[in-house]
């Protein structure tokens, strides 16, 4: 299916559906195929652990209370008890 900008703004959503059921809508500018409309594919699965060994956070950045950030959160009050 071949369809002109003006048309394809105008009718957006149901183009969209014919793509969403499996038909390729090829956009035109003056009757010249400029873009397709088709259903995404995604590029791949996101790679875990990539910077596994080249970072070090001591257990301490995570896991130490801080006073100020504490104050922050819960006032000052909190941290004096």
């Amino acid at each position: 299916m071949i369809v002109n900008i003006s048309e394809a703004k105008a009718q957006l959503s149901k183009l969209i559906d014919r793509v969403y059921h499996g038909e390729k809508v090829v956009i035109a500018k003056n009757n010249l195929p400029i873009a397709d409309l088709v259903p995404h594919t995604p590029e791949g699965k996101r790679k875990l652990g990539v910077l596994r060994g080249q970072i070090d956070v001591p257990d301490a950045a995570l896991f130490d209370e801080d006073a100020e950030i504490e104050s922050m959160f819960y006032g000052d009050d909190h941290c004096e008890s």
